[in-house]
């Protein structure tokens, strides 16, 4: 086979979709400038959980993964204890990766990701004011007043996405009317199980918290999670206000949250955009947050923007981009198959929300009586989950054989 013009690609945003898509692309032979407004490309956030997808993608480009977050196995309770739901993966998954959920602490991946970066790649105090694009070519104007021309742009920008609101225009942000409340100690707190998540709702809470590992460390993250107008001031003290939500429930939570330096606390207002029919036009296209901001409720944003990034790449490979019905073509490959399963996610994220946390009070414990009797929520969550795990290994494999055949 021939050699593939070398092309020249822009990634604007420095998170988890814009570091993996550098990655991916960089291996697929094009040249990469990761551009990151900020002075360093800095973590939105402490606590993290990773599907075995994202950690097998990550380490395919490249990413070191050894010992990258503790696996765990994943339950859904009531507050009394009453398992709700188990996720229950193929044995090949629990053999390869240990559990459903990896608990890690989102600095580092950022971590992981930076080292793997080429020199020269990431490109930090880099702020992009417009683009415009034609067939021949992209180019971007930064606030410095320099032009940067470029065969494809990828916005990887995040909720607040220039890239998309110059693509298709603005679209509200859906509020949740959710506030969420983590943090993470390496405290040994009896009772914490090494290999388990548990997410555990009351009639208007959720408490939850799974084991962790980093930088040689084994410890806990949590989260407390509850209705909140958007209208309204945070909490002045954010360790006392996510103890307070954890009274009642059931042990090691509360002496985890207990155990926590209050300055291991943050908090996150849950809001995200409805999902776009389309994410690329012309040469320029999505990852990540900027193509399906997600909340965290019971979704992986930072996983699908690690996937999302690793595809692009896999399908920009062995992809002439001066050619420029090659490149709509192959934005058209690698968004195709993502929509679907980034779609259900985000969506099934909002519904869980309001499910637990809008219900009308009289309707609350018909709905648990719902929950812990019959089969509902395990066919909605516990056997959706693996069948999306395994769907998306299976398709890393495809994308990677499929790669390999286009550039070898």
């Amino acid at each position: 086979m021939s050699p593939t013009r070398r092309g020249r690609v822009a990634v604007i945003g420095a998170g988890p979709a814009g570091m993996a898509a550098a990655l991916s692309l960089h291996q697929a032979g094009h040249e990469v400038m990761l551009l990151e407004r900020y002075p360093q490309a800095r973590p939105a956030g402490n606590i993290l959980n990773l599907w075995p997808p994202p950690i097998k993608a990550l380490a395919l480009m490249g990413v070191d993964t050894t010992d990258l977050g503790a696996p765990c196995r994943t339950e859904f309770r009531s507050p009394a204890g009453k398992v709700r739901v188990r996720v229950n993966l193929p044995d090949d998954v629990v053999r390869d990766y240990g559990g459903g959920f990896i608990g890690l602490l989102r600095p580092d991946l950022y971590e992981r990701l930076l080292a793997a970066l080429p020199p020269g790649v990431l490109r930090v105090n880099r702020t992009v004011q417009s683009f415009d694009q034609d067939e021949t070519g992209v180019r971007l104007h930064l606030a410095d007043g320099h032009v940067e021309q470029v065969d494809v742009l990828v916005g990887a920008d995040g909720i607040d996405s220039l890239v998309r609101r110059t693509l298709w225009g603005d679209s509200p942000k859906r509020e949740h009317r959710l506030h969420i409340f983590g943090g993470y100690t390496f405290a040994d707190v009896p009772g914490a199980d090494r290999a388990l998540a548990v997410l555990t709702h009351s009639r208007t809470v959720q408490g939850s918290w799974t084991s962790i590992r980093s930088k040689g460390r084994d410890g806990y993250q949590w989260w407390m999670l509850c209705a909140h107008d958007p209208g309204r001031p945070a909490p002045s003290e954010l360790h006392p206000a996510a103890a307070a939500l954890a009274d009642g429930f059931p042990a090691p939570l509360p002496d985890l949250i207990a155990a926590t330096d209050p300055a291991h606390v943050q908090r996150w207002v849950l809001r995200d955009r409805e999902p776009l029919a389309q994410w690329s036009k012309g040469r320029a296209t999505l990852v990540g947050d900027a193509a399906h901001p997600t909340s965290p409720y019971a979704a992986y944003g930072a996983g699908m923007a690690t996937e999302d990034g690793y595809f692009l790449g896999r399908r920009l490979g062995g992809v002439d981009l001066s050619d420029h019905q090659a490149v709509q073509a192959a934005l058209r490959a690698y968004e195709n198959p993502r929509k679907p399963h980034t779609t259900r996610q985000v969506q099934q994220a909002w519904m869980l929300g309001k499910l637990f946390h809008h219900a009308p009070a009289p309707l609350r414990p018909v709905r648990d009586a719902i929950l812990d009797h019959t089969p509902l929520l395990q066919k909605v969550v516990g056997e959706s989950s693996p069948g999306e795990i395994v769907a998306q290994i299976a398709a890393i494999d495809e994308a990677e054989a499929q790669f390999a055949a286009r550039t070898t």
